[in-house]
């Protein structure tokens, strides 16, 4: 029998050395893993730390650890992860939201028309994280959330259900395929934009990710290339595309904009300091 602190102490060493992960990471980790076990809140553990697990608790423990060990990302093992203050439920048939990504629902929130109904179209949508965060943060807003597995539609669709957000209408389609005549005054994309064969994909919590929501060609920019080439057409008039893509690749992605008639072109930095969005607006 260990207690909440022997757990801590014992383990948090363990999972940064296999995973070479900072300390203040690792100990989340291992918190997050005796929240899911105990069901209580981080404030607990820190509160009770010489409560004492039962021998089904740590069994239980001691078997999502093992998981974690062997390098399946903590977002999996427990099903869930968090995004732009929701909960979101998360599979192996999706990408795991990143903090990252909270910035392109930031931007797009910024550039949407303002007291008006207005629509959004989220191409890629995975577990929905974006295309759920806009439209609870606008629920005057129809949100249009596309992607081309069903299997990710799915959790999207459950995603809704959880959070009770109504006004996303999810469809499978293989980017615009399936949106023949329909115009949105925004367009938003985390699409694939890791060159197939990088390093980076046989590395960490990626590994345990979808490929097909990776990778996209020897530049990475093969699905960011066909959205941008195509996207003018169901865009209303001064009506915004934003679009994530990879560390290297906002000048590039400046570039395809311009290319394709987009005006007021501009890359945004993350938070660290990456430029991690691009956008350009629709003009007449």
């Amino acid at each position: 029998m260990v207690s909440i602190s022997q757990v801590l102490q014992q383990d948090v060493p363990r999972i940064g050395e296999a995973l070479k992960l900072g300390g203040s990471t690792a100990r989340i980790e291992v918190q997050s893993l005796l929240q899911y076990i105990l069901r209580v809140q981080r404030s607990y553990l820190l509160a009770h730390p010489e409560q004492v697990l039962d021998a089904t608790q740590q069994a239980n423990y001691e078997a999502l650890l093992e998981r974690r060990l062997y390098g399946e990302p903590v977002s999996y093992i427990l099903g869930e992860r968090e995004f732009f203050g929701l909960e979101f439920k998360v599979t192996p048939a999706t990408l795991i939201p990143r903090p990252d990504t909270e910035l392109l629902v930031e931007l797009a929130l910024q550039r949407l028309p303002q007291n008006k109904a207005c629509s959004i179209l989220d191409m890629g949508t995975g577990s929905g994280a974006i295309a759920l965060s806009i439209a609870h943060a606008r629920p005057d807003a129809t949100v249009v959330a596309v992607d081309a597995s069903e299997a990710a539609l799915q959790v999207a669709r459950e995603n809704a259900v959880r959070l009770d957000i109504r006004n996303v209408r999810f469809l499978l389609s293989d980017w615009f395929s399936a949106l023949a005549g329909q115009r949105f005054d925004a367009i938003v994309a985390n699409p694939p934009y890791i060159a197939t064969g990088d390093a980076h994909l046989t590395q960490g919590d990626v590994r345990f990710e979808p490929i097909s929501a990776l990778a996209s060609g020897a530049d990475g920019l093969d699905d960011i290339r066909s959205i941008v080439s195509q996207a003018g057409a169901y865009l209303e008039n001064a009506a915004w595309i934003l679009l994530e893509h990879g560390y290297d690749q906002a000048e590039r992605v400046r570039e395809l904009l311009w290319e394709n008639g987009f005006g007021e072109v501009f890359s945004a930095k993350d938070i660290a300091g990456i430029e991690r969005v691009t956008a350009g607006v629709r003009s007449q």
